[in-house]
């Protein structure tokens, strides 16, 4: 990431941004509410476009546009919703079918490891926030791609949860980019390297 940059209309979100995010290392982006944080990760995923700058993507030395990165990327996020009418097990499958899961688990495992065995054939849109959370986490985290990035992801969990998470980050993420978006330290306690992004108006 060159030079990047970010506005809506005159305002700037973040500008000349300037970093190398490696594989196999974890990046928290901080800062207050409202500051940019989100933005710059959906830039970052390519979902939404830089306004100045450049950004270039390779993993294992092949080089991406920022059209193709999106197979190498995953993302938990509370604006994503996953499809409520679906049962668990249904909606892992679906999923499965776009991005396929790591080749160590598969769909009823990631159940288990969930601790949703009892609700697997509930729809889920009657899951409570925290289930759903949950849920969100194992699309994101054990899809098979190199980059994971994660946006406030401890949203409605509860204490069990937030320990699950750092559970499933030690032990699946290791050789992955890992980027945090929060301003919430149990959620990137683990990172390595930490970007204010107050630091880039």
């Amino acid at each position: 990431m060159t030079d990047a940059g970010k506005r809506f209309n005159r305002d700037w979100i973040f500008r000349h941004l300037t970093y190398t995010f490696e594989e196999a290392n974890s990046y928290a982006i901080i800062g207050p509410n409202g500051s940019g944080k989100s933005t710059l990760l959906q830039v970052f995923s390519g979902a939404m476009q830089a306004s100045e700058g450049t950004i270039q993507y390779s993993t294992d030395n092949v080089q991406y546009s920022v059209e193709e990165i999106y197979n190498n990327v995953s993302i938990c996020a509370p604006y994503l919703e996953v499809i409520e009418e679906m049962t668990l097990k249904e909606f892992l499958g679906f999923h499965h079918h776009f991005k396929p899961f790591l080749s160590s688990v598969n769909i009823d495992m990631i159940i288990s490891i969930l601790g949703l065995e009892k609700a697997v054939n509930k729809q889920i849109r009657f899951y409570s926030s925290g289930m759903k959370q949950r849920v969100k986490l194992a699309q994101a985290i054990f899809s098979d791609t190199s980059i994971l990035l994660l946006d406030e992801p401890c949203t409605n969990l509860d204490l069990a949860g937030i320990d699950l998470y750092h559970r499933l980050i030690e032990e699946y993420c290791r050789n992955r980019l890992v980027i945090v978006s929060s301003n919430d330290e149990v959620e990137y306690r683990f990172c390595k390297e930490k970007i204010n992004i107050s630091n880039y108006k």
